[in-house]
């Protein structure tokens, strides 16, 4: 009951904010949701027991009831990423394969060691020390773009389908290599003996990414078949439910990526209907149900975001730390893609306007909160939960809010023609 009551309350706040975000303030939804609850949470932080001092404990006892990580890694974010892959065509995603594996995998390592130098020698400015272990445990966090926030926001951007998918892409499947790369180096942290040799990791990788991601192709395939023998909406809906409930308690107990097993599991069942004629009122059930589900869950996953305001105590003492954290990391994000933009020059060419939306697009949310509160509790881990919440929240509204800007689709049109006709020159020389 308690758990009930507890959600209750959560699709009616978030309803509200909707709605006021949607009649006053106009901004994309799930952002609008996050600023009005960030506003509420700072007025009832900000005016003490002056002000509602009950509402104020119920909410703070309702959010701390919560275990965040739990909740989103263990059950939103794999309705969420199946909701994501299900809506990607994959002939663009092999268009744009060595872009997405390089900027998933090469991407995430650069990023990681490249923020967590820069917390180690630019932090120290502000008075704030952490071991370089830790450093890079924070860098390990907030080097993944999270894939709810991207996936809800850049369907508000127009950019061109190709970056769209170099961009979604890569935030579906970073998932893999940045929690091997977070879970080694916390076990580190914390003292844990973990054996780094390349085969211990490979292994890690092998086990945690190429275990989930066969498990997804197996579930899509098998939910596939079983949708084509029936081809009745009702029962497809409840197929693709199981597929994401069950999968989940699958990947949980063979101990392999769950998040993973969600993309390819949405990748396979999302371009399947293509190799048989679905009925159209089947397909688009199925369509509009996990539309449905996608926005209820960016609702009240992106007002948990917001609410986690009134779990971070003296959250101003480092406000300064995590404006240097910002700048740090978006630099760690343009050399994450710049690089590897450079290794792939050979095969793939990009324009200075792609880079850039790249850079911007690299947006952090949940994934990152969720991992900074699964950190033991120490010195250090009020730290990385304030730098990353003031990381997050910047990623989302200003980022979130100007990406359309920044993704200017004429100019990137009219580089990427000047791209091709380069190209073309060269390959008749």
């Amino acid at each position: 009951m308690e758990l009930y009551y507890s959600f209750s309350v959560l699709i009616v706040l978030a309803s509200l904010f909707a709605y006021i975000n949607h009649r006053i303030l106009k901004l994309p939804s799930a952002i609008g949701i996050m600023v009005i609850a960030i506003v509420v949470s700072v007025t009832l932080v900000a005016s003490g027991d002056s002000f509602l001092p009950k509402t104020t404990t119920h909410l703070t006892e309702l959010i701390n009831n919560f275990d965040f990580t739990e909740v989103l890694m263990g059950a939103m974010l794999n309705f969420l990423l199946f909701a994501g892959g299900i809506h990607i065509n994959i002939k663009d995603l092999k268009e744009q394969f060595g872009p997405v594996v390089m900027f998933s995998t090469v991407g995430v390592i650069i990023s990681t060691f490249a923020v967590g130098f820069g917390v180690y020698y630019l932090l120290p400015l502000v008075g704030i020390q952490m071991p370089l272990i830790y450093c890079i445990v924070f860098g390990a966090l907030i080097s993944p773009t999270d894939p709810v926030a991207v996936l809800s926001i850049l369907k508000q951007a127009n950019v061109s389908k190709s970056l769209e998918t170099k961009v979604a892409g890569e935030s579906l499947f970073n998932d893999g290599m940045a929690v091997v790369v977070f879970t080694v180096v916390l076990q580190l942290a914390i003292g844990t003996e973990v054996d780094l040799n390349v085969e211990n990791i490979g292994l890690l990788l092998l086990r945690e990414a190429g275990g989930g991601l066969l498990l997804g192709v197996l579930l899509g395939l098998s939910a596939s078949r079983a949708m084509r023998m029936v081809d009745d909406y009702i029962i497809s809906v409840l197929i693709t439910l199981s597929v994401v409930m069950g999968g989940y308690l699958i990947a949980h107990e063979m101990h392999i990526s769950a998040p993973l097993a969600m993309v390819a599991a949405g990748l396979f069942m999302g371009n399947f209907s293509e190799s048989f004629k679905m009925k159209s009122e089947t397909q688009d059930y199925l369509i509009k149900f996990w539309e449905l589900i996608d926005e209820i869950m960016n609702a009240v996953l992106f007002l948990f975001i917001g609410f986690e305001l009134l779990l971070i105590k003296d959250l101003n003492e480092y406000l300064i730390a995590g404006g240097i954290c910002i700048l740090i990391v978006l630099l760690a994000r343009w050399i994450a893609i710049f690089v590897p933009t450079k290794f792939m020059a050979f095969k793939y060419r990009f324009s200075p306007q792609t880079v850039k939306v790249l850079v911007w697009g690299g947006i952090r949310g949940g994934v990152s909160i969720a991992l900074a509160l699964s950190i033991p509790q120490n010195e250090y881990n009020k730290i990385i939960i304030s730098i990353t919440y003031c990381v997050v929240v910047f990623s989302i509204v200003v980022q979130g809010l100007t990406i359309a800007k920044v993704a200017n689709p004429k100019k990137i049109a009219t580089e990427e023609k000047i791209l091709e006709e380069v190209i073309l020159e060269e390959e008749t020389h």
